[in-house]
């Protein structure tokens, strides 16, 4: 396996050290596209809840890694980190539990080379400092750490460049056009063990501690709802009908004013699709993508169907049984993200807990996810009415 493609879960320091400059190659790489477009100033970029100031994004990514790598942080709290930052102002500016969204336009950064040096300072003392260390989860914890942190804010860049109608340059993400065979899978059910350390090494709290979870009997897709199929459902009046639509799906849906997901639009007869700023005639094979939780349901609900739990996700994605596709998209489930039993927070103390109750849990993983980040036991999470992430969803039979 390439080092840079290893699970960063496992990785050893020198597969660190090379994913970490990978993956902070790959983060200039996205703030370059978007300065291209004028977004590496405040100014230029709209206050959009759902997106943060590329400019922003790209110092805190680094100050994370110089919080818990350099700085020796034990947690998020101020009183657990040792000296200072690099840049006099660099807690002000760059610490998310502390500056709010909607203040990030207003900061008096640095301008974009500054943040970029900062950026190469933070890495050089990261990579020097991972030179002397042991092969050692609890040594290798904060590496493992801010490179999964890097990871999720690379994808999150993505967001904002489709969100921004930011052009997608050719090769920079791997192809999402893999289709699986469309038909159901059943399973006999049985008891899973989820949570713990089942992959080893690195855990987030989240998925702590392991526990027991009986999963009925259960048939599901094999592939994700495609354009075609979800098309379907629209063209049905499935987005006037509110009978298939939860009371706050419909008050989301009114908010909205749509009657298609995200980034559809007609041309005449044929539904087009923007992407990174390029309209193109939607592939009716390809997964729908950008799509609620709400608008999940209420397909669902037409179709009389519904989504899967999380734990039925994980038992089809780890069961060993061909055909079960997944990866192409993250993937809406009908699971409300909660802890698992015995949870506590850990160093990164508001990675969770602040979101439990309030969002929902996502599986799988998207093209533009990290092959080194990719896992069937991962939690993602977000509020049910986000749609401007790449995610679609798959069902189950009742």
């Amino acid at each position: 396996m390439n080092p840079i493609n290893a699970s960063f879960r496992q990785a050893t320091p020198q597969q660190l050290a090379e994913a970490l400059q990978s993956a902070r190659n790959y983060t200039l790489r996205l703030f370059d596209y978007l300065a291209a477009d004028g977004f590496d100033r405040l100014a230029n970029v709209p206050h959009i809840a759902t997106i943060n100031p590329p400019l922003w994004e790209l110092g805190h990514i680094a100050w994370f890694a110089e919080w818990y790598i350099l700085r020796e942080a034990r947690s998020s709290h101020p009183a657990d980190a040792s000296g200072n930052s690099l840049l006099t102002q660099g807690d002000d500016w760059f610490d998310s539990n502390t500056v709010a969204h909607r203040t990030r336009w207003t900061l008096d950064m640095p301008g974009a080379g500054a943040l970029k040096t900062y950026c190469n300072e933070v890495l050089d003392r990261v990579l020097d400092k991972l030179s002397r260390e042991a092969n050692v989860d609890e040594a290798l914890y904060p590496y493992r750490l801010a490179l999964a942190h890097e990871a999720m804010h690379g994808e999150a860049l993505l967001y904002t460049m489709q969100t921004l109608g930011v052009a997608l340059p050719a090769g920079l993400v791997r192809s999402d056009a893999v289709r699986a065979e469309a038909r159901e899978i059943g399973y006999p059910g049985g008891t899973i063990t989820m949570g713990g350390r089942a992959d080893g090494g690195f855990v987030f709290d989240n998925e702590l501690e392991a526990h027991q979870v009986y999963v009925p009997p259960f048939s599901i897709d094999a592939a994700l709802v495609t354009n075609a199929q979800y098309a379907e459902f629209v063209a049905g009046g499935g987005y006037e009908d509110a009978a298939f639509w939860s009371e706050v799906g419909r008050a989301w849906l009114m908010r909205q004013e749509r009657s298609a997901p995200r980034y559809w639009s007609r041309n005449g007869g044929q539904w087009r699709v923007g992407r990174f700023g390029r309209l193109q005639t939607i592939d009716p094979f390809e997964p729908v993508r950008h799509v609620s939780l709400y608008e999940a349901q209420a397909y669902c609900a037409w179709a009389g169907r519904r989504l899967p739990t999380e734990a039925e996700w994980e038992y089809a994605a780890t069961s060993g049984q061909p055909g079960f596709g997944w990866g192409q998209l993250w993937e809406w489930t009908a699971s409300p993200f909660e802890p698992y039993p015995g949870f506590a927070a850990g160093p990164y103390r508001e990675y969770s807990e602040p979101f439990f109750m309030t969002h929902q849990v996502l599986r799988g993983a998207s093209f533009a996810t990290p092959s080194r980040f990719g896992s069937a036991r991962f939690r993602n999470y977000y509020l049910p009415e986000r749609e401007d992430m790449f995610v679609g969803f798959r069902t189950c039979a009742f």
